[in-house]
């Protein structure tokens, strides 16, 4: 019972990966053209799935929402506090002045 376990949960991590491999973009495939990696993934199972989650497949990036209407960036593309933000310290900035 235990070997039917694991045979199952192998081909469900193979069937995912293949998956994986076949809905990645080709510019964000690492290391091999994608072609390749689905050859890998296809002849060498399961070694090939692991290789695929830990060599090929793209690294991903968390989305944030900008303050300030910038709206959905990836997390390198904004600030990471609002007082790395030019923007907002100049909008402090103009409210300081407005209050005095």
């Amino acid at each position: 019972m235990p070997s039917v376990i694991i045979g199952l949960a192998l081909l469900a991590l193979w069937l995912y990966c293949l998956f994986d491999v076949i809905t990645t973009p080709e510019q964000d495939v690492r290391n091999l053209p994608k072609f390749l990696w689905v050859l890998i993934v296809i002849l060498l199972a399961d070694i090939g799935a692991l290789t695929w989650l830990l060599v090929g497949r793209p690294r991903r990036q968390h989305a944030v929402y900008a303050a300030g209407g910038g709206g959905w960036a990836q997390s390198g593309d904004v600030p990471r506090g609002p007082d790395d933000d030019p923007e907002f310290l100049r909008s402090l900035d103009r409210r300081l002045r407005d209050e005095d």
